[in-house]
């Protein structure tokens, strides 16, 4: 099967690079695999919490610090840029994910934490609506595919990867009109504005579960361990972008009351 995913790390050739090879003497092929020191679904799993624990620190930081009457603004920023140098460091050199993903869940923690403040100023309650939604949606979408009833097929990668191609193409068009004043509909809180959120976020939930199949396909391939955090650094990205849009979705749906 030709792995492939919406996720840039998963895009990577890492995730379908081989086992070290050896030749016997008659030049048949042999394949070497340490069972010790390669990619395993668990192992995957407990990277994953390390990670999701790292962002809650991180956010839990920007999130006091906004609290106590500090200004949040640098700590976010910050942590949004170091954050994606982290993605992309990742991306060229998955060897050094178990460096580049702690780093990058601390990071990301950050400016969780700074946005998550920002709006709860504005709409009391709303940091726990959106936590509450991420949670769920993962677990729905982890029990759908772990009890077969979702199957990720060619068909299924293709249909989500396109749609989240056009959902980032439509947010940097949007973003380069911004800078001469226009406003793109998105940015409001008309029926249309929030039928788009609600369309992000089913599109962001169904990446999920190209996240699980790419994991589960490492393992099966026996990749090198190192890769366990280059596909945890990948669930938590999409479970940031998830949450992120939850929180979007929940502050225009607040702002019509």
């Amino acid at each position: 099967m030709r792995l492939k995913s919406n996720n840039p790390f998963f895009g990577s050739k890492s995730f379908s690079e081989k086992n070290t090879t050896l030749y016997d003497n008659d030049g048949r092929p042999v394949q070497i695999i340490d069972y010790n020191n390669t990619m395993t679904v668990n192992g995957a799993v407990r990277k994953t919490f390390i990670l999701f624990a790292l962002l809650l620190a991180g956010a839990a930081t920007t999130w006091y610090s906004a609290y106590t009457g500090q200004n949040p603004l640098v700590l976010t920023i910050g942590g949004a840029i170091i954050g994606l140098i982290m993605v992309i460091a990742a991306t060229f050199s998955p060897k050094n994910s178990p460096y580049l993903a702690p780093a990058y869940a601390l990071f990301e923690g950050l400016f969780i934490g700074g946005i998550s403040a920002m709006f709860e100023v504005m709409y009391p309650g709303i940091v726990m609506q959106a936590v509450f939604g991420t949670l769920v949606t993962f677990g729905v979408c982890l029990a759908l595919y772990r009890f077969g009833v979702v199957k990720v097929t060619e068909q299924f990668k293709g249909i989500v990867i396109a749609s989240i191609f056009a959902i980032g193409t439509y947010y940097i068009i949007s973003m380069l009109f911004s800078f001469f004043g226009v406003s793109f509909f998105h940015h409001g809180n008309s029926l249309m504005s929030i039928g788009f959120s609600v369309i992000v976020i089913v599109v962001a939930a169904l990446s999920l579960f190209l996240d699980f199949d790419m994991i589960e396909q490492g393992a099966q391939r026996r990749l090198p361990k190192h890769m366990e955090w280059f596909g945890a650094m990948g669930l938590i990205i999409t479970l940031v972008w998830l949450y992120v849009e939850f929180l979007k979705l929940l502050s225009k749906l607040q702002s019509r009351d």
